[in-house]
């Protein structure tokens, strides 16, 4: 019965194109013996553009309903009060400015984490290494985050990756009312049609509604790598409902295997000779070299050490 169970389950996913992600019990007969059933591959037809001052992208359907109840599972086991980082020290502190809770999932932590950590590196055309842990949000009435930006004001933070270049912003809920994203300084925001659906809060701003599957692709640095303030952004508050969501912050350069600073100057991609000889140095300084606040990816091919 089993067998034919699954030889059924396998037809219909090949006509639908969905891949199937198994769990089968330990032998310790825990509760993972369920069937994650995974959204289709990344598809970029499925992508929209809702800004272009600061890019913002959306993708409905990034991840199946099977996928959104597995992260929100994992999320309940371990939610604790969600911390901001202190903008002077860079250490996590509380704040009422974020009201939700959270946790982080480990990388890889099952086949399901993995897969849909494929498929973000797959849509961002950033590596994997260079992306931090999957987090867990959960809003519960009233709880919201106030606007803010997810590049860093300090520099301890930067040392792990640099600057959080993207943000990928995956809803595992749709929100009765409220909850929305908010791009308070988008380029015309003014124009965006909002019927009574959409909270007062959302009407200040450029607003994503937070609906299940559906995922958020927003550049926290313009192209030239420096921060851009466009990129501000908050959580509106919950009216009804609950919302969780799965933020992944992705970094300008590897977050897994950060090079710890050094008094020896070096360069951070094997391809640094070849852009300086190319130019890029003067033509892509903020990269190459970097500035006070933030060091480039080539100081030392660009002859930049005493910066």
């Amino acid at each position: 019965m089993e067998m034919r169970r699954l030889l059924v389950l396998f037809a219909l996913l090949s006509v639908t194109a969905v891949v199937p992600v198994f769990f089968w019990p330990d032998k310790k007969g825990s509760a993972s013996d369920v069937i994650v059933v995974a959204a289709p591959p990344f598809n970029s037809s499925n992508v929209t553009v809702v800004s272009w001052k600061p890019r913002i992208f959306l993708y409905k359907g990034f991840l199946s309903d099977d996928e959104c109840d597995h992260l929100v599972k994992l999320g309940k086991e371990k939610m604790k009060r969600s911390m901001v980082a202190d903008n002077e020290s860079g250490k996590s502190v509380m704040s009422e400015v974020r009201t939700s809770s959270g946790m982080f999932l480990d990388k890889k932590q099952d086949p399901v984490v993995s897969g849909i950590e494929k498929r973000i590196a797959a849509w961002t055309l950033l590596p994997e290494e260079n992306a931090e842990n999957i987090q867990i949000l959960r809003y519960e009435h009233g709880q919201k985050y106030d606007p803010h930006f997810d590049y860093f004001h300090d520099k301890v933070n930067q040392l792990q990756g640099g600057h959080r270049y993207a943000t990928v912003l995956t809803y595992l809920s749709t929100v009765e009312k409220g909850g929305e994203t908010i791009f308070p300084n988008a380029e015309g925001w003014e124009s965006q049609v909002k019927d009574d659906s959409f909270s007062d809060c959302a009407k200040k701003g450029l607003a994503v509604k937070a609906v299940k599957g559906d995922s958020v692709l927003f550049f926290n640095l313009q192209a030239d790598g420096t921060p851009d303030p466009l990129s501000l952004h908050g959580s509106c508050p919950v009216i009804e409902g609950e919302k969780w969501s799965a933020p992944k912050w992705i970094h300008v350069r590897s977050y897994d295997n950060a090079l710890k600073q050094s008094e020896e100057c070096s360069d951070l991609s094997e391809n640094c000779a070849a852009w300086a000889a190319s130019g890029e140095c003067d033509n892509n300084a903020v990269y190459m070299i970097g500035t006070e606040d933030s060091p480039g990816q080539c100081q030392k091919s660009c002859n930049a050490c005493s910066l």
